[in-house]
């Protein structure tokens, strides 16, 4: 607790601390979290003392004045509204966060009545962590989420630390445990059921064909499935399809296959893209696509998702010598590491080369 007394100096005739009508100094003593302090102010405002020293008491550090400390609910609305306003963020990111802070966060601090942002220590954290159905990969997403949104509160002075920096995220398996891949045998497989899905859609369009190229420009371009839905008719160039743009400025294409082209080729909807109106949401024709996979995976004995073809893409060109540098350039990997922490042990030159060193050693 800090006290507030007047240190009366001469011509001051006032002896006790009691009195407070006068212009002596005023000093401060006490003791705040175990830290001693008596000095003065160097105010003679008793009232702007008294302010002082309240913000202290409410920061909880001497010599710290912090601004309002917002309640969970005002912290977590201004973040969201710098991401959406401030960051420029994607709608997919923002509803990642929403999720995770509006209908996890929010509801568990008002079932644990914590009103107040402070409130939200280490051991806070850990407990909300532990209430989370997600799989180990998917939790530490979240808690990624989780310290950005209070290293935005540290930013703004409302806590004094980051609670759920100390929070360790649970143990997933090897990035590249993870990537599974297609055989050869399970793509004729897959393409052969794309010509057993139903023939025509609600629009007319040949279904057959669509999925068909669908699946081929997967395999063969290694796009995401949401890069995919959006390629436009302005994407080939030959036999070339434009994948990014790079920060350099240079465009980044890679070449299809003759099946694949064809395939393209005989897309014919009317609109400027090959699987896309160009119309609603991009996040819905995606949805619609995915479930598209679903049934030509399940007309197979194939289990699989739309995400490792990107994965056979890579790997196929790994396994044939192509060096992990263009590879990682052709993924839109933003350093080779990122491409080498989930493709490594696939890379037939690196087991060549070290094969190799071996030898050389015996010899």
């Amino acid at each position: 607790m800090l006290s507030l007394y007047r240190r009366h100096q001469p011509p001051c005739r006032n002896t006790s601390r009691r009195f407070r009508t006068c212009k002596c100094p005023i000093w401060v003593q006490g003791s705040l979290r175990g830290e001693y302090v008596r000095r003065s102010l160097d105010l003679r405002s008793w009232e702007a003392a008294s302010d002082l020293v309240r913000g202290w008491e409410a920061s909880g550090e001497i010599g710290v004045v912090k601004p309002d400390v917002p309640t969970p609910d005002e912290a977590v609305s201004k973040f969201l509204h710098d991401l959406e306003h401030g960051q420029k963020r994607k709608s997919a990111t923002l509803q990642k966060h929403k999720n995770l802070l509006d209908k996890r966060l929010l509801p568990w601090c008002d079932k644990k009545s914590y009103r107040l942002l402070k409130q939200l220590d280490v051991d806070a954290v850990r407990e909300f962590r532990g209430d989370w159905p997600d799989s180990p990969i998917t939790a530490q997403k979240n808690l990624e989420r989780l310290r950005s949104f209070f290293w935005f509160c540290h930013a703004a002075e409302w806590v004094r630390t980051n609670p759920a920096a100390a929070v360790k995220a649970p143990k997933a398996g090897k990035a590249s445990e993870r990537v599974k891949v297609f055989s050869e045998a399970q793509i004729k497989e897959i393409i052969k059921a794309c010509d057993r899905y139903p023939e025509r859609n609600a629009y007319g369009h040949d279904n057959r064909i669509r999925v068909r190229a669908f699946v081929l420009t997967l395999r063969y371009s290694g796009l995401r499935i949401g890069d995919c839905v959006g390629l436009r008719r302005d994407h080939l160039d030959g036999d070339r399809v434009f994948l990014r743009t790079q920060k350099s400025g240079e465009s980044v294409f890679v070449p299809l296959p003759e099946l694949a082209m064809d395939a393209l080729q005989e897309v014919e909807n009317g609109d400027d893209y090959f699987f896309w109106t160009g119309r609603g949401l991009r996040k819905s024709a995606v949805a619609d696509w995915q479930r598209s996979l679903r049934r030509v995976f399940t007309d197979t004995n194939v289990t699989g998702n739309a995400h490792m073809f990107r994965h056979t893409f890579a790997t196929d060109l790994l396994t044939r010598g192509v060096p992990i540098e263009d590879v990682a350039i052709l993924l839109g990997h933003a350093t080779p590491a990122v491409t080498a922490k989930y493709y490594s042990h696939f890379v037939k030159a690196r087991r060549e080369r070290l094969e190799e060193r071996v030898r050389n050693l015996w010899a």
